[in-house]
């Protein structure tokens, strides 16, 4: 037999039993809570035409897509965000007036990578995308919706921390930094390889002094007062406005009361090219990455025919399950179906006490006598 037959590629796995049925607990609590926020639900295809991604991903990450081609020859791709495919679907049916749109979603990604360190390239996402809304209120609304839905889940031990790319971004025009340059950059920064970031500078010529701001970016985190700290580095108009923004959307955040999870960090940055402003990342023990990422992306929607300022998050459902696994969170118990043995003569009796039994909910298996001898 061959033995690829009984077994799935690379970066794959198939899921049963009680871990299948957790997965399906802990996605519906998240996705109530979203619900309770006003949030509709929104499902847009499994693969796109390849220019919805193309202009919100480096060269690099392009090679990572799934690519293949239909019969008219078109490049398709799998998607490997859900973002830009919810603008997309939002730009075409939604935002004829002024007024917030909000939408939540969960499904399959997929990234074809050698260079994830064991995480899978099909991952399950739930995500929640507020459209519409430019507000230092909206910030705040999409991470108190983060702080609740992950909460749901009874994991409690977490951190929500709060970036602003616009920081970083300041310093980099105030040192005439090029588009290319700074994507070369800016990819190194998201793996916090600082040396890279900083040969790449060293090669462009940068400044000695902008290039230790820049390489200080990744070092800017802590509480509130790493704000403070960091506003005294810079004075262009762009970075100063981040961080006096950070402070006013912590004051909001407070008012939610839920600033003991929140941290901040400057240097949290995305490959992706769209977000703008305010990003977030949800942080646990057990997991080695974010279990949730989120972020401000006010300029994806205009590539799609409207200009309107949104926002959102999406947390990866595999982590989360890997981090309530490994702190040991208490799930619901999926109690045994109840087994009702029949035989020829009793099966009538047997298939009206299995109706009853499913009419209070419980999960009833009608076995024949013989069956399985």
């Amino acid at each position: 037999m061959n033995r690829r037959l009984l077994h799935t590629p690379e970066g794959v796995r198939d899921l049963y039993g009680d871990k299948c049925s957790d997965r399906t607990w802990v996605k519906n609590m998240v996705c109530n809570q979203m619900k309770l926020f006003g949030y509709g639900e929104i499902d847009t295809p499994t693969f796109e035409f390849f220019d919805v991604f193309a202009e919100e991903i480096s060269d690099n990450s392009a090679r990572e897509l799934y690519k293949f081609f239909d019969q008219d020859g078109m490049t398709m791709v799998l998607r490997p965000d859900f973002t830009p495919s919810v603008a997309r679907c939002a730009s075409k049916y939604f935002l004829e007036d002024d007024e917030p749109v909000r939408l939540c979603y969960s499904g399959k990604t997929f990234l074809n990578t050698h260079s994830l360190q064991g995480k899978l390239k099909e991952s399950t996402e739930i995500g929640a995308e507020l459209m519409n809304d430019g507000s230092i209120y909206a910030d705040a609304e999409m991470i108190a919706l983060l702080v609740e839905a992950i909460s749901a889940t009874g994991l409690n031990d977490f951190k929500v921390s709060i970036g602003d790319a616009d920081y970083y971004y300041g310093i980099c025009e105030e040192a005439g930094i090029d588009f290319d340059t700074e994507e070369e950059i800016r990819e190194e920064l998201v793996d916090r390889n600082t040396f890279a970031a900083d040969r790449i500078m060293e090669e462009a010529e940068v400044s000695s002094k902008y290039r230790e701001l820049i390489k200080n970016v990744s070092t800017c985190i802590g509480n509130i007062n790493v704000l403070n700290e960091a506003g005294k580095l810079v004075d262009n108009k762009r970075s100063t406005a981040a961080i006096n923004h950070l402070k006013e959307l912590y004051k909001v955040l407070c008012n939610y009361g839920i600033e003991e999870y929140i941290s901040f960090d400057l240097g949290m940055l995305s490959k992706f090219n769209y977000y703008t402003g305010v990003m977030f990342g949800a942080y646990t023990y057990g997991v080695g990455d974010a279990i949730a990422k989120g972020g401000r992306y006010d300029n994806l929607l205009e590539r799609f025919g409207k200009s309107a300022p949104s926002i959102g998050f999406k947390i990866n459902l595999d982590d989360l399950m890997n981090a309530l696994y490994r702190q040991n969170i208490k799930l619901p118990v999926h109690n045994d179906p109840v087994v009702i043995e029949y035989t020829n003569d009793t099966f009538e009796n047997a298939l009206n006490k299995a109706k009853e039994l499913r009419a209070e909910g419980k999960r009833v298996i009608l076995k024949g006598a013989n069956q399985y001898e």
